[in-house]
């Protein structure tokens, strides 16, 4: 592969990467129930 080409699956690669932690992020806050368990949890540290 050309070095132009490349630079532009690998662009494309992490578009796509942070897209999907995006998405991930989004649906987890979707879900009130996790959110408090996370919040309780880290609460719980202090």
């Amino acid at each position: 592969m050309h070095a132009p080409t490349r630079h532009r699956w690998m662009q494309a690669a992490a578009v796509a990467a942070g897209l999907a932690v995006l998405a991930g992020v989004f649906m987890l806050y979707t879900q009130p129930a996790f959110m408090v368990t996370l919040i309780d949890q880290l609460w719980s540290c202090f």
